[in-house]
């Protein structure tokens, strides 16, 4: 069937979807199996990613970037998706980190840290949670405290995505512990400072290709044109962003649901039982058919969130919303497909049990589904504060 129309893109930014299909098709779908066995990606792919125009396609070309704007990191991202890639963590460096350092860093440093983002010879982590503090933002342990010119991190991050490649992070840390959530300050931290170091590569059930880490940070002196905006303004920076960072997760959610539904709708077809294809069952018929609208419904709000933000007028209660709809969606849709698949779905060689795996993080990362039920049900149900 014909896809939702998404009349937003433009002919130049089809263009640019054939132009990272290929890339994707490749340069990643025939080493994805190599790299999920590594835990990891060649930094040489971030490399020629940032030689494609695929990294931080919406920074302004005063800070570096080609200019673009954010539907262009969108196609990246759902390209990505398309071909069950979760290895390149192109979309948190190019659409999460990057927004930290463009938005509240000094000229100094987005000068000296954007340009080699978009490059691809710099890859962006963010570093909040810690190994006592998950959605709970402001219970975090870091500590940065002044010294002069400097500020100086001491503390532990963990589940970092990017972790092992990265050569730039934002930091959380408390700069103020009495003040709690009013007390976190942001910092950028490059790999180079010493009293920096690298945990294991944590292995996860999903998402192999991901290298995801642990960091240290040992007396880690920090120039203080380092810090992002003002000292204990961290948590508000945080909360301007989430929403950014929420829509991408719905982003994917929706991109990794549609490609599993076509893997399965592919396989039904192929496959025989009783002398039938399983798609002439009406069991599977049935259970496509309500996956399928489940899809379209999915991809309507998908879009009204993107163009909601593009327009500047995404909230973050929305923003959760959504984060909490699309991620549970994935979850259905690739039980089910699962499911269709048979044993043959348990089988890691085979896109959809990946993709099963894959999932059950989109639930927990930027927010657990029990935090977004927090966010909504407060603007829902207390009373409004005069």
């Amino acid at each position: 069937m014909s896809p939702m129309p998404r009349p937003f893109f433009s002919p130049e930014h089809e263009a640019f979807r054939d132009q990272v299909r290929r890339f994707c098709e490749n340069e990643i779908a025939p080493f994805h199996a190599e790299w999920e066995q590594a835990h990891g990606v060649p930094l040489s792919l971030w490399k020629k990613a940032g030689d494609n125009g695929l990294l931080c396609c919406w920074l302004p070309e005063s800070q570096g970037g080609p200019g673009a704007d954010l539907l262009f990191d969108t196609i990246v991202a759902e390209e990505l998706c398309r071909i069950g890639a979760t290895g390149p963590g192109f979309n948190l460096h190019s659409m999460v980190v990057a927004p930290y350092i463009a938005h509240y860093g000094q000229p100094s440093v987005q000068q000296k840290v954007l340009p080699p983002m978009v490059s691809g010879d710099w890859v962006g982590a963010i570093a909040m949670t810690e190994p006592g503090a998950g959605s709970d933002l402001a219970g975090i342990r870091t500590r940065a405290e002044r010294d002069g010119d400097d500020w100086v991190i001491s503390g532990q991050k963990t589940f970092i995505t990017n972790g092992q490649n990265a050569h730039v992070m934002v930091v959380a840390a408390k700069t103020d512990p009495e003040r709690g959530a009013g007390g976190v300050s942001m910092f950028v931290v490059t790999a180079d400072m010493p009293g920096f170091s690298r945990g294991r590569n944590l292995h996860k059930i999903g998402q192999h290709a991901q290298d995801t880490a642990e960091l240290f940070f040992d007396q880690v002196r920090v120039p203080a044109d380092h810090l992002l905006g003002e000292v204990n303004q961290g948590f508000k920076y945080m909360m301007r962003e989430l929403p950014q960072e929420r829509l991408q997760i719905s982003i994917n959610c929706q991109a990794r649901a549609e490609a599993a539904f076509e893997w399965t709708q592919a396989y039904v077809k192929e496959r025989k039982a009783f002398g039938k294809r399983i798609a002439d069952f009406q069991n599977t018929r049935f259970k496509l058919a309500g996956l399928w609208a489940e899809l379209q419904a999915g991809r309507a709000f998908c879009d009204n969130l993107l163009q909601r933000h593009l327009a500047g007028t995404l909230d973050s209660v929305s923003a959760s919303a959504g984060k909490l709809w699309h991620s549970e969606l994935l979850d259905r849709v690739t039980d089910e497909c699962v499911q269709l698949h048979g044993g043959y779905g348990y089988m890691q060689e085979y896109p959809i049990a990946r993709a099963y795996a894959d999932a059950r993080i989109e639930r927990i990362y930027a927010g657990t589904s029990e935090i977004m039920k927090e966010i909504i049900a407060r603007a829902v149900c207390d009373e409004p504060r005069t």
